[in-house]
């Protein structure tokens, strides 16, 4: 990913704020046959407080991306969206695209049985959180024969990256004004590029980027 100091993310805090908010993740091996990309939910590892992810794969798909073998690239994906040269004022102008996104490279470690199955657990309960009534991987009619197969037909691993690049642009290049023109767009406008996540992501770069300013002067 090209980068721009500009709009580089370096704090963790945030870069952990992303891939927890942004949990569907693409996975890039290189393997012998080429470059092989799939598509899985991650989470951080609640026992560190780096950017180390944990995840799985269907057995299948670990054939093909030689998980433990090579470098894998994990793309977080967050809000992003249309920007119409609209939004800028009677300047010229041309459309654009915001965007946050996150990469973590490095060599994954394949996890033990163990810690897989806890992972799925922890995967099953992050996201039934947000159903009416929760139904856990141990909730009947799943049992201990079922959860064990499905242990078995998947391979776990944690991701502690060596190499992190992360990117938001997010109009960090334009006047208040006009910041505050696309993001009033992207909440509320008549189009179908609204978007309120993107709208927040915005909001909260650029009141960090004003309150910087507030403090140095």
């Amino acid at each position: 990913m090209r980068q721009n100091p500009s709009f580089a993310m370096t704090d963790v805090a945030e870069l952990r704020r992303v891939i927890d908010e942004n949990p569907w993740v693409t996975i890039v091996s290189a393997a012998a046959g080429g470059l092989v990309a799939s598509h899985y939910a991650v989470l951080l590892d609640d026992e560190r407080d780096d950017l180390t992810i944990v995840g799985h794969v269907g057995r299948p798909d670990d054939a093909l991306l030689g998980l433990g073998e090579t470098e894998m690239l994990v793309v977080v994906q967050g809000p992003h969206g249309y920007v119409s040269p609209q939004w800028y004022g009677d300047v010229p102008a041309v459309p654009t695209w915001n965007f946050v996104s996150v990469h973590l490279s490095g060599v994954p470690e394949i996890l033990t049985a163990e810690e897989n199955l806890r992972v799925l657990e922890r995967l099953v309960d992050r996201f039934e959180a947000g159903v009416g009534t929760p139904r856990g991987m141990w909730s009947a009619p799943n049992d201990a024969d079922f959860v064990g197969r499905l242990e078995r037909g998947t391979v776990g691993f944690r991701l502690s990256p060596s190499r992190v690049e992360a990117k938001r642009k997010l109009s960090q290049n334009r006047p208040d004004a006009v910041v505050d023109t696309i993001i009033a767009q992207l909440e509320e406008g008549a189009t179908p590029y609204a978007d309120p996540r993107l709208a927040g992501e915005m909001r909260r770069a650029h009141d960090a980027i004003r309150a910087g300013r507030e403090k140095s002067s």
